[in-house]
This record gives structure tokens, C-alpha cells and sequence, in this order.
């Protein structure tokens, strides 16, 4: 009997040992209830709480910056474009009385005679630049277009008319009914700061419509006076360079900086050949150009270019160079100098190499053609020359190109 006590008490030891540990850890008295106890559905520590007003208006203030304010000054200018344009394709079978001959009579063959018209829709961004209703945007974006819509923030929908278009600089303007519609500010390109921060504003992928406000991205002006050269029948020159994405729908959007003003018109990308969305690069034209083509484009709906210079150049090779004793192969060589014309005038000779226009390089007849095509009728430009080994400085007025 007293054995079995013993083991009674032995086995019991433990039993005390563990309620003991067990009542020494449990929760303290008003510890957190379990969700079901409390009836809450889901934990207490995922739970929103409540915040004042006073609470709210000053987490909204903190996360204000200059950023979000030029965003939201610049915004309610920013537009959708759709168009639609007429274009035309070839006919499979030539338009020769030949063919007709053999084929006019025929429904079916008669259809590939000759150009077929067709229609084509597009879409792309704009900006308001006052507030009767003009706006900018890309000649590729509507330069051609039959019908065009604009959308506002908010989701309205208006006609636009084609005040006028340039597409040598890609620049085109548009005019909508308004009285008191929102504008951007536009700023000065040429104050531009390579570092300082980049906004886009536009409709990539016609996302504007989905819920009728632009997309916003954000980047820094990479690089400016960026020279593209010819591309499609446009020049592209002087652009302003942003890592801030640009992609399908944003040509003619604005580029704008942290002030919210516009320094530049979103037109194209970098894509390295691979792709046909943003990989990096895009660019824009600066505002200060696109000012001169919109006050040309208001005033006459073209932009005037007809002006002559009176002398012809081609490219320096490195023969020519080494035979004028030049340090490196630069510039353009004058290889004819027109009577009585502009450069005849301004003392301008056959063998004169034109290093710089304007403070601008020109390397390459393509580089002068660009330089030139910004030239006014009446406008004097500054060309740095090499003559007779050493450099002079030569003013040149263009004219009017005679008929």
C-alpha cells in the first residue's frame, strides 16, 4: 500500500510541475480577445483605424510635393486625340488602258484598278495652350486627319479643326469651341537644367480614355540640344532628352517641369531598333520652337520656309581638309556663290568652309539643310568661316525665294 502511494506521488510531480509553467505563462488579465470572441472577421492588428479629419488633412499635406502640385496644375489642360485619316494604297493591277482593255469590264478585277482609299484611326496627346481652345500636338499625330476628337479631363468630347501643321518640325495646331477651358503655362526651353526633374502627361495606349485623365511618369531631363537629324521627312533638332517614359499615344503630350510649365511636346523614343515602346529614351521639342511655329501656324496655317542663301556647299572630306591645312575634317566647303545673291553680299567666297551657323556645328549637308530650314526670309545668321587658314566671322541675310 505504501509503495503504491509512493508511486501515486511520483507520477503526480510532473502533473503539479506542468499546471504550474502552464498558469504562469497564460495571458494576463484584459489580454487581446481572439477575432471570434470579439466578433471582429478578420485580426485586430490589419484593422484601419479611424482617423480625423485634422489626421487626414495632414498625411494629404505631407505627401505634397513639387511633383504632385505641377501635376495638378497642368493636368486639367492635358487632352486625348483620335483621328481618323484617309489614306491611300496602290491597286494591285496597274491603271493602264492596257489592263483595261482586258479587265475594266469585270466587277471583280475593276476593284484593284488604281489607288483604293481607306480609312485609318489614330490617337495620340494634346495640350490646351489658351483658353479660347487652341491646342498643340504632333503633325504625325494629326498633320493628316480627316475628322478629329479631342477628349478633356472629365471624359467631354469635342470636334477639332486643323488650324494648321508643319511637318518638317512635326508641330501641329488644333482649335476646339471654348471660352473658359483650363491652359498650360508655357515656359522657357532654353532655361532647361539637364538633372532637374521630367514629367510626361499624356494618353500611351489610349489609356485616357479608360478613365479620362492623362497617365503622369516621372523622370529628369537627360540631355538637351539633342540632333536627331532627318527621320521620315521631319528634323528633328535642339530636342530635350527625359528617361521619363514615353510610349505610343503620348506624341504631342507635354513635357513639363516641377514648376508645371511646359519646356517641351513629347514626339518620339529611343528604341535601339528592338522595340516600339519606351526602352529608355525619349524626346521632346522645345517649347521656345514650338512657340515660333504656333504663332506661323495661327497666323498663316504654314509655316513660311521659301528662302535662299545664294551660295551651294558639300560636305569637307579629309582630302579637302588636308589640302586647306585643316587641323581636323569639319565642316562644309561653298563650291558656288550665286550672283548678286545673299551670300555674294555678305562676302561669302567659293572655298569658304562654314564650320558654324548660329553657334551651331554643321558637319554635314544634312546639318546645314537642318540649320537652314529654321531660317526665316529677312533673318541674319552668323557663320563662323575657315578662310585662307584662319577663321572670320560672316553675317548672312537670307531672302525670300523668288518664284
Amino acid at each position: 500500500m505504501k509503495n503504491g502511494l509512493k508511486w501515486i506521488l511520483f507520477l503526480s510531480i510532473p502533473l503539479i510541475i506542468g499546471f504550474g509553467i502552464g498558469y504562469a505563462i497564460k495571458p494576463a488579465t484584459g489580454a487581446m480577445p481572439t477575432p471570434t470572441e470579439a466578433g471582429e472577421p478578420f485580426p485586430i492588428s490589419v484593422q484601419v483605424q479611424d482617423r480625423s479629419q485634422q489626421e487626414t488633412d495632414q498625411i494629404s499635406n505631407s505627401r505634397q510635393n513639387a511633383i504632385t502640385r505641377a501635376v495638378a496644375r497642368v493636368s486639367p489642360a492635358v487632352v486625348g486625340i483620335n483621328v481618323t485619316e484617309v489614306r491611300e494604297q496602290q491597286g494591285l493591277i496597274p491603271n493602264d488602258p492596257f489592263f483595261r482593255r482586258f479587265f475594266d469590264q469585270d466587277p471583280f478585277f475593276r476593284q484593284y484598278f488604281g489607288n483604293r482609299k481607306y480609312e485609318v484611326k489614330g490617337l495620340g496627346s494634346g495640350v490646351i495652350i489658351s483658353p479660347d481652345g487652341y491646342i498643340i500636338t504632333n503633325d504625325h499625330v494629326a498633320g493628316n486627319a480627316t475628322e478629329i476628337t479631342i477628349t478633356l479631363v472629365g471624359g467631354k468630347r469635342l470636334k477639332a479643326e486643323l488650324i494648321g501643321t508643319d511637318p518638317l518640325s512635326d508641330v501641329a495646331l488644333l482649335k476646339v469651341d471654348g471660352n473658359d477651358l483650363p491652359y498650360a503655362t508655357l515656359g522657357n526651353s532654353d532655361e532647361v537644367v539637364i538633372g532637374e526633374w521630367a514629367i510626361a502627361l499624356g494618353n500611351p495606349f489610349g489609356l485616357f480614355e479608360i478613365n479620362d485623365k492623362p497617365t503622369v511618369t516621372v523622370g529628369v531631363i537627360s540631355s538637351t540640344g539633342m540632333n536627331l537629324g532627318r527621320q521620315n521627312n521631319r528634323v528633328y533638332r535642339d530636342m530635350i532628352e527625359t528617361d521619363a517614359a514615353i510610349n505610343g499615344g503620348n506624341s504631342g503630350g507635354p513635357l513639363v517641369n516641377s514648376l508645371g510649365e511646359v519646356v517641351g511636346i513629347n514626339t518620339l523614343i529611343f528604341t535601339g531598333g528592338v522595340s516600339q515602346t519606351f526602352v529608355g529614351y525619349g524626346f521632346a521639342i522645345p517649347v521656345n520652337k514650338v512657340k515660333r511655329i504656333v504663332a506661323e501656324l495661327r497666323k498663316r496655317g504654314k509655316v513660311e520656309r521659301d528662302i535662299w542663301t545664294g551660295f551651294e556647299a558639300q560636305q569637307v572630306d579629309a582630302r579637302v581638309a588636308r589640302y586647306f591645312g585643316m587641323a581636323q575634317v569639319q565642316g562644309v566647303i561653298v563650291s558656288d556663290v550665286f550672283r548678286n545673291g545673299p551670300a555674294e553680299k555678305a562676302g561669302i567666297k567659293v572655298g569658304d568652309i562654314i564650320l558654324e551657323i548660329s553657334g551651331e556645328k554643321i558637319n554635314s549637308e544634312e546639318e546645314l539643310f537642318a540649320v537652314l530650314n529654321d531660317a526665316r526670309p529677312g533673318d541674319t545668321l552668323r557663320l563662323k568661316v575657315y578662310r585662307e587658314r584662319k577663321e572670320v566671322q560672316v553675317q548672312l541675310r537670307v531672302e525670300q525665294k523668288s518664284s
